[in-house]
């Protein structure tokens, strides 16, 4: 039977040369339609999981490191315009802060500088749109006499203070970043390169370089820029703490207050 030519050939002693009964034997079984059927499904099998290892693997491992941000690197622009970004700031006035697109040069990137020369809080800035899961957002950024005691350069999301750390006084080139975790319904945030911050106004040079917005499997442990957008965008919407009993006391006051307003307007009508 066919099994049993394969036993016999895979039980035959390796000190043993094959003779021509052995050899008909193992024709027998590798040309019989059972072992040729296993052989093809097992061909198959292999074809398809190098398939699936070439095609779905880099593009899952491409996919992770993409950068969203718009013209990250600063490559396109106009003038003193980048694609895709921006500008803004706490004082808008031409002689307080100055925007400049740097354009790649070389093998020297693209770069975005903001020179304030008056307190500010001034920024380039980008609308990105996040899918729910974990992000790190990072810069390269160097400073030039940025004043110590408000907020330096950084880079931020403008919410809540979501940014960085960042870089005051006078500094050569250093990676700035944070992670930001965005909850199911995923989010729209505005990624600012920033001097300054809300209530933080300062002054001083400060260029940018290689800024980009991935995701991320979560945050190396001990990393201190970690932050939630579904928790920080909860406690926006938060309503007025306090007891019933005291919200209609706050009431009762405003209709007493309007009443005796309204009295005393009646009172020195003519």
């Amino acid at each position: 039977m066919e099994a049993d030519d394969l036993l016999a050939v895979l039980t035959i002693p390796p000190a043993r040369s094959l003779d021509a009964r052995d050899n008909r034997r193992c024709a027998r079984a590798v040309t019989s339609p059972a072992v040729r059927s296993v052989i093809r499904r097992s061909a198959f099998a292999i074809v398809v999981m190098l398939v699936t290892t070439l095609l779905i693997g880099p593009r899952g491992a491409r996919a992770a490191s993409v950068n969203l941000l718009n013209n990250g690197d600063f490559t396109h622009g106009s003038g003193s315009s980048c694609d895709g970004w921006r500008v803004d700031a706490w004082v808008l006035a031409p002689t307080a802060t100055e925007f400049t697109w740097i354009r790649p040069v070389g093998k020297e990137p693209g770069e975005l500088e903001i020179d304030t020369r008056h307190d500010n809080d001034a920024r380039w800035e980008q609308t990105v749109a996040l899918d729910p899961g974990w992000y790190y957002f990072s810069v390269e950024a160097r400073t030039e006499k940025i004043l110590p005691f408000f907020i330096g350069a950084t880079i931020s999301v403008l919410e809540d203070s979501i940014m960085s750390a960042d870089l005051k006084r006078t500094n050569g080139w250093t990676r700035l970043g944070f992670y930001l975790r965005v909850g199911p319904k995923g989010g729209d945030v505005d990624v600012a390169l920033r001097i300054g911050g809300f209530m933080n106004l300062n002054r001083g040079k400060a260029f940018f370089r290689h800024a980009s917005v991935v995701q991320v499997s979560g945050p190396p442990p001990g990393e201190q820029h970690v932050f939630d957008l579904e928790q920080i965008r909860k406690d926006e919407v938060v309503g007025p703490i306090g007891q019933t009993w005291s919200l209609v006391a706050a009431f009762i006051v405003f209709i007493l207050i309007a009443l005796f307003g309204w009295t005393l307007f009646s009172e020195n009508r003519p």
